[in-house]
């Protein structure tokens, strides 16, 4: 079983970050401060909470003033690439943390640390509630940063304001209206990075759950331009495809699965929660004509409530020659995961060729 990874906060990694601490603030004790980490409930925090905590902890030993504080954060982010920590960045999370949760009434401040800091550890949580109290604002500086030379600042100008970023609180007014939102992805469109690029298109599908037309017609516009804004746009589109939407599966060439038939469908009846559920089949495609499909997989998990919830996972996609055929297999976990609980009872599997089910059938899920 994989390592949690609220365990990445070891006594070593507290170890190094005190004697760092030590050097930038006057007066601090490295004793203290790592007693501090480990109260009564650090064993039963979670990661997020874990990083609230250090944050709080942190503050405590930070000079009083906010200003001076975030000098030593930023302070800090040099001195760590000459320490041993140089190669642990992400468990410096807890850095934006802090800004998240102490600069909210210090916005210039707040704004020149996260520039900064996000080409440390991405601000891209720490930046939604200053977006949330200063809209208007922030959208303008989101829109600054878009042109910025680093393309970590770049990339935080368009993740920062998804509408639906996993693992954080949702922008409501921009699920409602994503108008804000659009200058700054057509700036970043054609972006150089391929990190930059993906993140609009992630926004984009973020955008897509709730005004699919509206993503379609950006997409619409923009295919075609390049190979690399064409691939930001079939990502981008990748739920509304997974969802078989007409018009996006149409913007690819997924068109009728006519001359398709799937045979030899076989997958396990019982698969142990832990295990992996194994299936297979071949289509045949027998038309005289190329086709392009996109083949996927869907599995009904069954949902503590005892109501079905459908997930689309994607195969392959290819062009079929004229009359050929194709094995496929796959083996899925149901190991618990944070993202997905796996509970026992009846399941179901369907495989779906260009947005249609083509075969289905029912397997049990045993503790």
């Amino acid at each position: 079983m994989a390592e949690p990874l609220k365990n990445l906060y070891s006594p070593s990694f507290f170890n190094h970050l005190g004697d760092l601490l030590a050097e930038l603030i006057p007066d601090f004790s490295k004793n203290t401060f790592i007693e501090d980490i480990h109260d009564n409930d650090w064993e039963d925090r979670e990661l997020k909470e874990r990083m609230v905590h250090i944050a709080n902890v942190l503050h405590c030993h930070f000079p009083g003033e906010y200003k001076k504080s975030v000098q030593v954060i930023l302070n800090l982010t040099q001195s760590v690439s000459n320490s041993p920590l140089a190669d642990h960045n992400f468990e410096f999370i807890f850095l934006p943390t802090y800004i998240e949760g102490y600069g909210l009434e210090h916005y210039e401040e707040s704004i020149e640390a996260m520039e900064s800091l996000t080409q440390f550890i991405s601000c891209e949580f720490a930046v939604r509630p200053f977006i949330l109290k200063y809209p208007d604002r922030m959208m303008v500086q989101m829109e600054l940063w878009a042109l910025h030379e680093n393309h970590h600042v770049r990339r935080l100008a368009s993740e920062g304001c998804r509408p639906r970023l996993p693992w954080a609180s949702a922008l409501n007014e921009f699920k409602k209206d994503p108008a804000p939102i659009l200058p700054i992805l057509e700036t970043l469109k054609s972006d150089s990075s391929e990190y930059v690029r993906r993140s609009v298109a992630n926004n984009l599908n973020d955008i897509a759950k709730d005004h699919p037309d509206l993503v379609l017609d950006i997409c619409q516009q923009w295919i075609g331009e390049s190979k690399e804004t064409d691939r930001l746009v079939k990502h981008a589109c990748r739920t509304l495809l997974k969802r078989a939407h007409p018009k996006a599966l149409a913007m690819f060439g997924y068109d009728e699965p006519t001359g398709v038939q799937i045979t030899d469908f076989k997958h396990d009846q019982k698969v142990k929660i832990g295990g992996g559920f194994n299936f297979g089949f071949t289509i045949i495609y027998n038309k005289n004509k190329s086709k392009k499909l996109r083949i996927e997989y869907g599995i009904d998990y069954l949902k503590s409530n005892g109501s079905q919830n459908r997930k689309i996972f994607k195969l392959s996609d290819l062009v079929f020659k004229a009359e050929n055929r194709s094995k496929f297999s796959r083996s899925q976990s149901f190991r618990n995961m944070t993202t997905r609980k796996h509970y026992t009872g009846q399941h179901k599997i369907v495989i779906i060729v260009n947005g249609k089910e083509m075969a289905s059938g029912e397997f049990e899920v045993v503790g």
